[in-house]
C-alpha cells in the first residue's frame, strides 16, 4: 500500500515538473517574440504583411484539418479569426455582390441538394456567410481595432494550449511529425494580434 502511494506521489511530482518545464519554455518563446515584435511593431507595412501571413496561416490550418495531418483542436474558431484578420481588400470584395452570390449558391445547395454539398465546404461556406451577413458594427468597429486584436489573440492562445495539450507537451508539438505543421500555423496566427497591439501602443 505504501509503495502504491509512493508511486502515485512520484507520478504527480513528475507531472507538475513537466508542466512547469512547458511553462518555462513558453515564457522563453514569448519573451523572444515580444522582443522581435517591439523592434518592428511600429511599421504599418509590417502590420499589414503579418496580417496577410496570419490570414494565410489560418486558411492553411483549415486545409490541414481535412487531411491526414489534422489535429483535435477546435478549428471552427479559425472562422472568426479569419473574419477579424482578413485583409481589407479581400474582405470588401467578398462582402460585396461576389460574396452574396457565393453565399446564395451555398445556401441553395445545402438546403435543396445536400448530397452535392461536401463536408469540406462547411467551413468556407460559414466564413462567406459570416462575411456577408455580419452587422456593420462588427465589420467596421471590431475588425481592425484593438478589440478585434484581443479576440484574435485569445483565439490563438486557446488553439495553442489545446494543441499542446493534445500533443502531450510543448516540446512534443515541435517534434511530432503531425504536430510541427499545426504548431507553425498557430504561431503565425499568434504573431499578428501581438504585433498589431504593440504597434497601437507604440504609436
Amino acid at each position: 500500500m505504501g509503495r502504491v502511494d509512493y508511486l502515485a506521489m512520484k507520478s504527480e511530482v513528475d507531472t507538475v515538473a513537466l508542466v512547469n518545464s512547458d511553462v518555462e519554455e513558453l515564457k522563453i518563446v514569448a519573451k523572444k517574440l515580444f522582443s522581435d515584435v517591439s523592434k518592428l511593431g511600429g511599421s504599418a507595412f509590417g502590420v499589414s504583411f503579418v496580417k496577410w501571413m496570419a490570414c494565410f496561416a489560418a486558411i492553411y490550418l483549415l486545409i490541414l484539418d481535412r487531411t491526414k495531418w489534422r489535429s483535435k483542436m477546435l478549428t471552427s474558431l479559425l472562422i472568426p479569426y479569419i473574419f477579424l484578420s482578413l485583409p481589407g481588400v479581400i474582405f470588401n470584395f467578398l462582402r460585396g455582390d461576389v460574396g452574396k452570390w457565393i453565399a446564395f449558391v451555398a445556401v441553395v445547395l445545402r438546403l435543396f441538394f445536400p448530397k452535392h454539398f461536401p463536408d469540406w465546404l462547411e467551413m468556407p461556406g460559414s466564413l462567406i456567410l459570416l462575411l456577408v451577413v455580419s452587422p456593420h458594427f462588427l465589420a467596421h468597429h471590431i475588425r481592425g481595432t484593438w478589440i478585434g486584436s484581443i479576440i484574435s489573440l485569445f483565439i490563438g492562445c486557446y488553439l495553442l494550449q489545446e494543441h499542446i495539450r493534445v500533443s502531450g507537451r510543448f516540446r512534443n508539438s515541435f517534434t511530432q511529425p503531425r504536430g510541427v505543421s499545426n504548431t507553425l500555423g498557430i504561431i503565425f496566427i499568434l504573431v499578428y494580434p501581438v504585433w498589431a497591439l504593440i504597434a497601437r501602443v507604440t504609436k
